[in-house]
């Protein structure tokens, strides 16, 4: 039983360490934007200009999903997001301890989920400030959300690949059919 709690405990350790800077990160770079930009407003580093057709940080609030989509489901997504945060802490200390990268995107996903959340409930909106190209405007919780999923994807590419190099090295090479079959004439003799 103690160890077990053991287990426990320093797998939310593991959770709470990265999606909490995750979040921490997320609401103090939320915070300045809401307080040095304007809303709508453009903002570029001193001698980055030239990138302002590629990226640039731009202030708008998002009552929708993660990107800007469906705009004013804002509610819908925080129960959303609250569901699949509950569901991803009890299913976190289940893990195991090898599966790092299992470990590591569903602790970026909690934080993007949270991240967004703690704006939503606080706010009305999430703030988003990330524009690059034409691609929809953003943050650090969106950003760690699509993080996770890609680490997530990773994840299951290594395993399909550990496994695969497993069945080779333990299976014997398979014979090709010629020469398994014995001809019925040879076999009578």
């Amino acid at each position: 039983m103690e160890d077990r709690l053991k287990q426990y405990l320093k797998s939310y350790l593991l959770l709470g360490g990265i999606a909490g800077f995750i979040i921490i990160v997320d609401q103090i770079t939320k915070l300045l934007v809401r307080q040095y930009l304007p809303l709508n407003g453009l903002w570029m580093p001193a001698g980055l200009e030239w990138l302002i057709p590629y990226a640039r940080f731009y202030f708008t609030q998002n009552t929708g999903a993660s990107f800007g989509m469906l705009k004013g489901f804002g509610p819908v997504f925080s129960v959303l997001a609250l569901a699949v945060s509950a569901g991803i802490i009890y299913y976190f200390p289940r893990i195991p301890a090898e599966d790092w990268t299992l470990r590591i995107a569903l602790s970026m996903q909690l934080a993007g989920a949270l991240g967004n959340v703690i704006d939503r409930l606080l706010l009305g909106y999430v703030t988003d400030f990330i524009s690059v190209g034409t691609f929809a405007i953003f943050n650090i919780a969106d950003s760690s959300i699509t993080v996770g999923v890609a680490v997530l994807l990773l994840g299951v590419w290594l395993q399909e690949r550990k496994k695969k190099a497993s069945q080779i090295s333990t299976e014997p090479p398979a014979l090709p059919a010629e020469v398994v079959q014995t001809p019925p004439d040879e076999a009578k003799e």
